[in-house]
């Protein structure tokens, strides 16, 4: 554990330590991005606040961009972008949500990355990260756990370990 960085520690200690509270229901997604995504994808490098203050077309994440969605504007809650070019969108839930079990998180996230043609995107509550291939159109109603590509669990342990699918 020598190589991650301590602030990654911090974050996932801090979450594993009080997860109880963060899957009540009084806990909300915002909270969760603020606390936790937005920290995380710092660390990675990720200019999320645009620190840069680079004009919007350049921005390196986007929140809440705009995609048509089967004719409806839609918002990715992150479009990550290089270039200004779109790489792939995050979708976060409230910790209380059950992204493995439940397919309709999946599913909306799925049909945004296809609507964008995006080779992938990212499901999240912190507790967890899948990621998708959203390439392969499937109903809401087929087995969506089949289609990730990789699933990050967070070990009680304060760890991340890796599992590919």
């Amino acid at each position: 554990m020598a190589d991650v960085p301590a602030r990654l520690t911090q974050l996932v200690e801090t979450f594993a330590n009080n997860i109880e509270a963060y899957k009540a229901n009084g806990y909300n997604e915002a909270q969760l991005r603020r606390e936790f995504i937005d920290p995380f994808f710092e660390l990675l490098g990720w200019d999320v606040t645009n620190k840069q203050a680079w004009a919007p077309a350049y921005r390196e994440v986007i929140h809440e961009d705009a995609i048509k969605v089967g004719g409806y504007t839609k918002a990715p809650d992150y479009c990550f972008r290089i270039g200004g070019v779109r790489k792939f969108f995050l979708e976060a839930k409230k910790p209380s949500i059950d992204i493995k079990g439940d397919p309709h998180p999946a599913y909306q996230l799925r049909r945004y990355a296809w609507s964008a043609k995006l080779p992938l995107s990212i499901l999240t509550d912190f507790e967890e990260f899948a990621v998708w291939h959203p390439q392969i159109r499937s109903p809401i109603s087929s087995r969506f756990a089949s289609k990730r590509c990789m699933t990050a669990l967070q070990s009680p342990t304060a760890s991340l370990s890796y599992v590919r699918l």
